[in-house]
């Protein structure tokens, strides 16, 4: 591509660069200048008008945009792309649920040419309808065709909409000195819930004492996923919770995340299905670590210990100010 003043007189075919006013209106950049136009310029006076020209094998950005972005989702469900303009198409969610991105790929295919870029959300950002999670947006006028090429093969089948695949989840709080569970525990777990179209399909409330967690969580109906929030906070891997994750037949796979607020969570399988111990701070509805553990399994998202030690970076969250130890007390 080309680009730069040229005479108006010669114009004809090229894009226009910057918008111009002419008499009886504007002309708008971007516009692919025909001989009115140039009378037009013409009688505003001007001489030179700065354009870009395609040279042969270009790709014009809105035909640019739009094959990088349909390489993107490579057909996946789950994910729109809005009409294309001005070099750039953003990608939607179609529903609720999880996105999947191949960071390597985005890296890649955005150091193939400085006017191609992709942007997109965070690994795993929890979506809703309508929720934009990239946008493509080509910054020249035109890209050689090879360098697109290139960008969308390596950008090929990078987001995909990982949708909820579970139904329901119980959640069973332990309590202690007999008094009965605030309310706001089982409130914040409802909401994360919805937000991925699940509901609470049991709710219990027993001591903190292992006979007493293990009996209800072996009573408990079965669901697609096993929520723990505990009086006393889970400090040990041989503490309340899951010692009696282990004594009703479960299995505590990974204690411990370095996320705050969050780093109280553990991981485990009850029955086949997953399990979380939720950390203290859930009783708010505030991000912590629990939600990225929680959003993933939902929709179908494998997490081991390797997967929770990977998320410190980025896992300094907004503090939770009612929590009963802030991170900063001064």
């Amino acid at each position: 591509m080309r680009f730069g003043p040229e005479p108006v007189a010669k114009a004809a075919g090229s894009v226009l660069a910057h918008s111009q006013d002419v008499p009886g209106g504007r002309l708008r950049k971007g516009r692919v200048l025909d001989p009115a136009d140039l009378a037009a310029l013409a009688a505003a006076g001007l001489a030179e008008v700065t354009v870009a020209r395609l040279d042969p094998g270009d790709v014009a950005e809105d035909a640019a945009a739009l094959a990088l972005a349909q390489a993107l989702v490579a057909g996946g469900a789950g994910l729109r792309l809005a009409p294309v303009g001005t070099g750039r198409v953003n990608i939607h969610a179609t529903g609720p649920g999880v996105v999947r991105i191949d960071a390597a790929a985005i890296h890649a295919a955005n150091a193939v040419d400085p006017m191609v870029t992709i942007a997109t959300v965070p690994e795993w950002q929890r979506v809703a309808e309508g929720t934009m999670v990239a946008t493509v947006k080509i910054i020249a006028w035109a890209v050689a065709g090879a360098a697109l090429a290139r960008a969308c093969a390596a950008a090929a089948g990078a987001l995909a909409h990982c949708p909820p695949v579970l139904a329901d989840a119980v959640l069973v709080e332990t309590t202690i000195g007999g008094a009965a569970p605030l309310p706001k525990g089982r409130k914040a777990t409802e909401q994360r819930l919805a937000r991925l179209g699940l509901r609470l399909a049991h709710h219990a409330a027993v001591p903190h004492r292992v006979p007493a967690l293990a009996a209800a969580l072996a009573a408990a109906p079965a669901a697609g996923m096993v929520l723990i929030l505990t009086g006393s906070a889970t400090s040990d891997p041989q503490d309340v919770a899951p010692a009696a994750v282990r004594a009703a037949g479960g299995q505590v796979e990974h204690v411990g995340m370095p996320v705050d607020p969050g780093n109280l969570l553990f991981l485990g399988r009850f029955r086949g299905q997953p399990l979380i111990g939720l950390p203290g701070c859930a009783r708010s509805p505030a991000l912590n670590g629990a939600d990225w553990v929680l959003e993933r399994l939902a929709c179908g998202v494998p997490v081991g210990a390797a997967d929770i030690q990977r998320m410190g970076v980025g896992g300094l969250l907004m503090e939770i100010p009612t929590r009963p130890q802030p991170r900063d007390p001064g």
